[in-house]
This record gives C-alpha cells, structure tokens and sequence, in this order.
C-alpha cells in the first residue's frame, strides 16, 4: 500500500529531539534535556450511605506541583541558571517540539516556574563525560497548545 509524503508527516510520529526551549518569551536556550512536563491530579475513593449497593466513586482531587526539570552541558562564560536562581525570580517558559523545517507542532507553556535546586555535574577523573548542570523548577501551572 503506497502512502504519499503528506500522509507520513501529518501522521508519523515527531522525534523527541527536535525541541526548543523558550524563557520569558525571547531568550532561546539549548537543553540537553528536559523532564517533567506532567499534570498529574490527586484522587479522592469517596464512600457514601449507597455505596454498598452502587460502589465507590473514584474523585479526581487537587493537582500535584509541577516540577520540571532543565540539563544542559557546562560552557564557559554561561552562568545563565545559576544568575536565575540567585535572584529567584519566577519567570514562563516555552517548550516547543518541532517538525522537520522547524515549526512548533506541540508547545508546553510553563508558567511562574521557580528554581529551587542547581545541581553541578558528576565530576570523575576515570570518564570522558560531558560536564552536565540541572536546574529544577516548580511550576503554577502547565498548558500544552497543539499548532495546526
């Protein structure tokens, strides 16, 4: 069965690794990867005087904090995370997977995000490793917008 280009891109799934990361709408960083993008919910069993007879009802309850997760390799003259959690301001940031000419198709708008940990890399003599740092965010909230 013979399917034309147009049908694999619309329906092919997008590579992980075609993403972009925006803060406070203009500066564009690179990441060497990026976690935690989730809503996940609490849940609620709720018993009532019926329930022997119809079962319990299952109660989606407040939403978990939203902890995102920023790695990038150690440069140098690049101390952009570590200024952001010295002020500790809280800032939005985009998250944009891209096609293949690279236009956002998925973007994950974090907003108010808040560093709270800065972790410098593992530093061992016997590997040829990158040298990796990592910022963790908690974030208000998360929207994610699918571009057309």
């Amino acid at each position: 069965m013979a399917t034309d280009k147009q049908r694999i891109i619309d329906t092919y799934p997008l590579p992980a690794y075609n993403y972009q990361v925006i803060i406070e709408g203009s500066e564009v960083m690179s990441f060497s990867d990026v976690s935690g993008l989730e809503i996940d919910h609490e849940h609620v069993l709720y018993r009532h005087g019926f329930s022997w007879v119809v079962g319990d009802h299952l109660i989606r309850a407040q939403r978990k904090p939203i902890n995102v997760t920023l790695k990038r390799g150690v440069v140098k003259q690049r101390s952009y995370l570590y200024d952001w959690i010295k002020t500790g301001d809280k800032k939005d940031i985009r998250i944009e997977l891209c096609d293949e000419v690279g236009m956002a198709v998925v973007s994950w708008d974090v907003s108010r995000a808040l560093p709270f940990k800065l972790d410098a890399p593992a530093f061992s003599a016997s590997s040829s490793d990158v040298a990796i740092e990592s910022l963790d965010l908690i974030a208000h909230d998360l929207r994610i917008t699918h571009n057309e």
